[in-house]
């Protein structure tokens, strides 16, 4: 159990914030595109107000938000010197979206094993501007923040290594890129932050997946200056099945990977999944407000890519958790005749590998029940009715 007396006190206010991340980083007062100033302030009023921090959370999200703003001050300095960063042609983007919980975390750090793709990892999502004395062939601090990031997690509630693997130098989510943005429900799985969870359901997101594409150019001119050579880019978040219209209009031509599992079976681990991540920084979480957002958010976010789909179905490939579970390599092998590459003995000699050294019964069993978080197999199915009528039944 973490130390409470232990944490340091921190201030939550936005000007503060803001003079922290400028003193921290040196001086540096760019950050960037204007338009993450709105959610930044409707985050931080929708913390104090409404997400019931204890000492702890209110250090996580202390420390998640000035990240945020120093990785934008840093990234902004760095474009500044080296302005050839914004001349990178992104390499096509291959990106697996479907509900939690359906197999795409494993399905994406499978393809990543594949070296012809450039993956997103953890140290990079989380820091993606390096410090401004990194050297591309030396020791990057971002690999031992983010190592010392996963065993605060873990430490705070060992549960977690049961429900999503943690790897700081493993392919992780471009969800983590657009936190920088404050365009995210990043927060929400954290905390109940509903006021803030609203606006980014309703705002323009067009400037966070504009962001985005800013940081993935950062990222590819980073792997380039490592050495690294890459035929394409393997991106991965849920989060995009609720702005899948604004991903196709900013990155057109994506080609989407879309993994399917019945709801029934999802949505209540997804709830257990929020829900502890909120007992870190929460002071009594309800399990029943937790189910009732992910039920929510979740749902909308699949009518949402339902509809995107229409006129664009060509660039979509649908997998289904129980196919990719019973027969991975065929599977495998239909996406990559999909996206146009070619299925290599060398790409499958690396899966196998990765799939040797990660093996779920290494981790403990994930353990939750339908009723304690309000559910039933009827009412899931009736608030995700169309879905499952095309998807699973």
């Amino acid at each position: 159990m973490t130390d409470e007396y232990a944490i340091p006190e921190v201030n939550l206010e936005t000007d503060s914030l803001l003079q922290e991340a400028i003193a921290t980083e040196q001086g540096l007062t760019d950050f960037g595109d204007e338009s993450f100033r709105q959610p930044f302030e409707i985050l931080i009023k929708s913390l104090q107000d409404e997400a019931n921090l204890n000492q702890l959370g209110r250090f996580m999200q202390h420390q998640r938000t000035m990240n945020s703003l120093r990785n934008r001050l840093r990234m902004e300095q760095w474009i500044k010197q080296y302005p050839e960063i914004l001349d990178e042609e992104l390499l096509p983007i291959t990106v697996i979206v479907g509900l939690t919980r359906t197999g795409t975390t494993m399905l994406h750090r499978i393809l990543a094993s594949d070296s012809r793709f450039y993956a997103p990892l953890w140290y990079e999502v989380r820091n993606p501007a390096p410090y401004m004395d990194w050297d591309a062939n030396g020791q990057d601090q971002r690999i031992a923040e983010a190592t010392a990031e996963v065993e605060q997690m873990l430490a705070a509630n060992p549960e977690l290594a049961s429900i999503h693997p943690m790897d700081p130098v493993g392919a992780d989510e471009e969800i983590l890129l657009l936190e920088h943005s404050f365009y995210s429900y990043v927060p929400n799985s954290f905390f109940h932050v509903p006021t803030y969870g609203d606006y980014v359901a309703q705002a323009d997101n067009t400037p966070a997946y504009e962001y985005l594409k800013k940081q993935l150019q950062f990222l590819q001119w980073q792997k380039k200056r490592r050495g690294e050579t890459a035929e394409r880019w393997l991106l991965k978040a849920p989060h995009h099945l609720h702005f899948m219209s604004t991903l196709l209009k900013v990155f057109p031509g994506i080609q989407v990977i879309a993994t399917h599992r019945d709801p029934v079976v999802t949505i209540p681990s997804t709830a257990s999944f929020y829900y502890n991540l909120w007992l870190m920084g929460s002071e009594n979480p309800n399990k029943l407000t937790v189910a009732d957002e992910v039920c929510d958010v979740f749902a909308r976010g699949v009518a949402h890519t339902m509809q995107a789909r229409e006129g664009n179905e060509s660039q979509f490939f649908d997998a289904w958790f129980k196919d990719t579970v019973s027969r991975p390599f065929e599977v495998i092998q239909e996406m990559y005749d999909f996206i146009g590459m070619e299925f290599t003995d060398e790409a499958r000699a690396a899966m196998e590998q990765h799939r040797e050294d990660n093996q779920r019964g290494d981790r403990p069993s994930h353990e939750y029940t339908l009723e304690e978080y309000g559910y039933s197999e009827s009412s899931l199915r009736q608030r995700f009715a169309d879905y499952c009528q095309r998807f699973i039944d």
